[in-house]
Parts: C-alpha cells; structure tokens; sequence
C-alpha cells in the first residue's frame, strides 16, 4: 500500500510540474488576448519551485524539473509544428516529434540545474531562493547562447509589463528572469508559521516598496523627457535616459502574402512583386519599410529595371525606403538582407542577417538528411557582421534586425559600443507567417517590446501577416496593423539618443555593459553563487536530501 502510495503521489508530482510547465507558457502571451501575464510567470514557478522544496533525491528533482521546462518550452514553441508540416511537407508524426525532441533538449537544462538546487539547497531561505535564481539564470544563459541558442520563451518576456519592467534598462530579460526566479523561490518557501510572523510582513512590505519605487523612478525619468509635469528633468545620461531626437514619419508594408505562395513564381512572386512595388512607390512617408524577403527573388532574378526602379524612386526623391531582399550566388553565398535606399546615397545601405534560424536558414551538421525531407527554400545562408552600421536617414540612424533576430538583445547591444554611433531606432523585419495565425505573433511583438524596455529605443516592424506595429522607447504599441490583412501602417517614430557629443552618454546601462561585455556579467554572477553555494554550503543542512 505504501508503494502504491507513493507512486501516486510521484505522479501528482510529474503532473504538477507538467500543469505548471504550460501556464508558465501562458504567461508569456495568455491565449486569446496575446497579453503578458507577469503574475502568472512568478505564480508558475513558484509551484514548481515548491516541488524542489520538498525533501527528493537529486535524480527525482531533475527529472521534475525535466518535465516542467519540457511542458512549458513544447507549449511555448508548438507553433514550429506548423511551420515543418504545413509549409515544409514534413510528415505530422514526424514534424511533432521534431517539436517534443526540442522541448526535451532545451528542458535538459533546466534538468540540470534542478538536480544541482536539490543536491546543495541552502537551509536559509534568502540563500535558498538566490541560489534557485543562480541555477534558473544559468540554464536561461544556457538555451540562449550554447548551439546558436534558441531563447524564445525566456521567462523574463512575461514582463514587459508589470513591476519588474523597470529591471530591464539595468539587467536586461535575463536578469528580469532571474530576480522572478528569487521571488518564485521565496513565495515557495512561504509557510503558514512565517505568515504569523511580522518579519515576513516587514520583508514582503520592503520588497513591495522597493518594486514600486524602481517602477515610479522610471515612469517618472521617462516622464520627464515627455514634459511630464512634476517629474524633474534628469541628466542625460543617468536615470533619465536618452533624450528625444525628433520624430519621422513611418509607412510599414504588411503584404499579407500566404506562406503556401510566398516563393511560388505563378502566384506568390508575382503577388508581392506587383503590390510591393506599387506600395513601395505609393506609401506617403519618410521612411517606407517593407519586410523580410518582401522582395522573394535574388536581383538577378528580377524584371530588368525592378530593383533600379524602386532605388530611382527613393534616391531621387524626398523619401527613403528599407525593404527585405534575399542577395548573392552561388559562388559567394547567399544572405538574408536588408537594402536602404535614400536620396543622395551613392551606393544603396545594405544590412545583412547574422543570426539565422537553424534548418530554416543554415542547414547544421550532420542535419542534411533532415532539411531534405522538407521543402524550405533557400535554406542555407551566409552571415552578416556584428556589429553593422546603421541606416542614416532624416537626422537618425535606424538599426535594421531580420526575423528573431531580435530575441539576441546581446548582439543588438554590440552596436552601443560607441556612444555617436548607436541607434536610436530599431527596425525589425519579420516574416513569421510560417507559423500561421498563432501566438508566435504575440510572443514576437512581446520580444520586440523587451528589446525596447532594455535600450529605450523605439522598435518598429514591418512583417508579411503581423505584427506590423510601432512600439515607443517604453515598450507601448501605438500603432498596430491587423493580423492577417495586406495594408499599410502609418504612424510616427520618435527617435532617441541622436547627439550623444552635445547631450552626453545617451545609452541606458544594460546597453553599456552588454556592449562591452556581452552577457559575461550575467554568466560570471550565475557561476559565481553557484560555486560558492556548492563549494562553501553556506547554511546547508547536511540531513536533508
């Protein structure tokens, strides 16, 4: 009876962890609304936190923790189904177990660390949950950097809005995660006792206190730039931030073309060829921006006169336009491109991507046999620099990223190493109508969003089926186009950091050290508690297991 006991209770335990493993992926964008929900994200984790508290071998905790990252990453990510077996003709069996066998490998992670909390949990609940946050943030660093890294769901993307937003200037997404991470592991620890105890409350009060004031500090810095009455204006450079450096009219294209057709020659080609082009040239803006591979052919495959036409159109008018193309050949390689053309220039701007998708844009190794059971066409660029200069137009310089190039906020910050030169807006170019009218969407705009709250720097995007939005320096969308429409968004960006030389130092201090660093610090904090908590035991309690 005992044993039947306690196989059921360890199945309450996997199912438990499973159940929390997907709301952690609904709090990234809740289903139906698309909308963050950062409570949810702290809530989640602590269930599972929980389960680590309770005394289990080492082996039990990774496998749990095995299970929650493997549910919350397969629920986070499914979409990708759509994308092999739709779109590249993968078999559905096949195509789903590719998804589990993602989840699972990216879970192991998280595997890792749960078995490493549970073998060297502190007794002390403060170091408890800083060394919960050490192991969280290591394996976040983990997915996000080793094998070209595939972050996409990172915890810290439930907080773009919420008290912890005003963490990102400073830390970024990761350290977001891992400060969510603590307070996961200390409202796990919370029992009944330490409710009746005014130490508890004098702490959570204190926390309270503590989020409110970061979160007041920066609506009121922010505030102040805007004019905000009874916010004194600070010093650029320091809480403030960047200042504002004038506004530019936008136009972003959303075709709307159907990933089926895309880079069909009777249908799709033809399609984007005719209303690009026309919208290109129509478009009433001064910056008119058509997203990733908005034109589907390489330029030597092109009408004789296309390309030059649209270039003519911007180089010797008053307008300037950044389109998505795909460029090269055989002998020097394909790219994923970005070309800018402007009145003046001698030579059109030219970005190219340097994070590609694995199987999507670079076929891995001993991967071969997989992409070639799927039909994705040009499937094997080339990559860009880190960093790239950024397109100047109409007193700013706007910073191309295609497609999830936008998840790696490390490698956009490499472009803050010098002041004069950063960007003071982002341009994404997207097209994720491979994954179909899913909240691929959502998570994406959700990124963008993160990307803004860390530089404060508007971020723009022009996709294919959405979302085609523009998003201020404070991670707001004020402009959105309808998913799943071909039309053209119209609004207005408000660029910021412009004259570093008169103002100052312009860049907020995570686009400081990320610049000159990368995610070294974040790394070097993990490790660090993790050595010390393994090696010293700092108020371990040696009988428990």
């Amino acid at each position: 009876m005992g044993a039947v006991l306690h196989l059921r209770a360890a199945g309450g335990a996997l199912f438990l962890a499973a159940l929390a493993g997907v709301a952690q992926a609904m709090s990234l964008a809740w289903p139906g609304s698309g909308a963050p929900q950062w409570w949810l994200q702290i809530v989640s984790l602590a269930v599972f936190a929980r389960l680590l508290c309770q005394p289990i071998s080492w082996r039990r905790a990774a496998l749990w923790g095995w299970v929650f990252a493997t549910a919350w990453l397969a629920a986070t990510f499914w979409w990708l189904f759509i994308s092999m077996h739709t779109y590249a003709g993968l078999a559905a069996p096949l195509a789903a177990a590719a998804v589990l066998a993602l989840a699972l490998f990216l879970g192991s992670y998280y595997a890792v660390v749960s078995g490493l909390f549970r073998a060297f949990a502190p007794v002390h609940k403060a170091w408890a949950a800083l060394f919960f946050a050490a192991c969280w943030l290591f394996a976040e660093l983990a997915r996000g950097t080793w094998w070209t890294g595939f972050p996409w769901g990172a915890g810290g993307y439930a907080h773009v809005e919420g008290p912890l937003a005003a963490l990102a200037r400073w830390v970024g997404v990761y350290g977001i995660g891992a400060v969510a991470a603590a307070l996961a592991m200390g409202l796990a620890q919370l029992h009944l006792q330490d409710l009746r105890r005014t130490r508890t409350w004098v702490l959570v009060a204190a926390l309270a206190l503590l989020l409110a004031a970061a979160h007041g500090q920066r609506a009121c810095a922010l505030g102040a730039l805007d004019g905000v009455p009874g916010c004194a204006r600070s010093v650029a450079g320091t809480e403030g931030g960047a200042q504002a450096a004038g506004g530019v009219s936008l136009a972003l294209l959303q075709g709307n073309i159907p990933q089926d057709e895309k880079f069909q020659p009777g249908t799709g080609v033809a399609l984007a060829l005719r209303w690009y082009g026309e919208s290109l040239r129509s478009a009433q803006a001064a910056l008119v921006v058509a997203p990733e591979t908005a034109i589907p052919l390489l330029p030597q495959q092109l009408i004789p006169g296309y390309l030059e036409g649209i270039a003519a159109h911007f180089t010797q008018g008053a307008q300037a336009g950044l389109l998505g193309i795909p460029l090269g050949d055989a002998d020097l390689g394909y790219t994923n491109s970005a070309l800018g053309f402007a009145p003046g220039q001698a030579a059109p701007y030219r970005y190219d991507k340097h994070h590609l998708v694995p199987f999507g844009e670079f076929i891995p190794p001993f991967f071969r046999w997989f992409t070639e059971m799927m039909n994705i066409p040009l499937g094997d660029f080339s990559r860009g620099a880190v960093p790239q200069p950024s397109f100047a137009w109409a007193g700013q310089r706007f910073a191309p990223n295609i497609c999830y190039e936008d998840l790696f906020g490390e490698e956009l910050a490499a472009r803050f190493a010098d002041a004069a030169q950063a960007p003071t807006v982002f341009v994404n170019l997207s097209n994720i109508a491979w994954f179909g009218d899913t909240l691929a969407i959502d998570q994406h705009l959700q990124i963008s969003r993160m990307r803004a709250l860390e530089f404060e720097r508007p971020m723009v995007r022009a996709t294919n089926t959405g979302a085609t939005a523009i998003i201020d320096y404070r991670g707001v969308v004020t402009h959105q186009l309808p998913r799943f429409t071909r039309g053209v968004l119209y609004g207005a960006v408000q660029g910021r950091g412009m004259n570093a030389a008169q103002d100052g130092d312009q860049r907020t201090p995570y686009a400081r050290w990320a610049a000159r660093w990368g995610l070294a610090p974040l790394w070097f904090a993990a490790v660090l508690v993790l050595l010390w908590t393994c090696v010293a035991r700092p108020g371990r309690d040696q009988g428990v297991r």
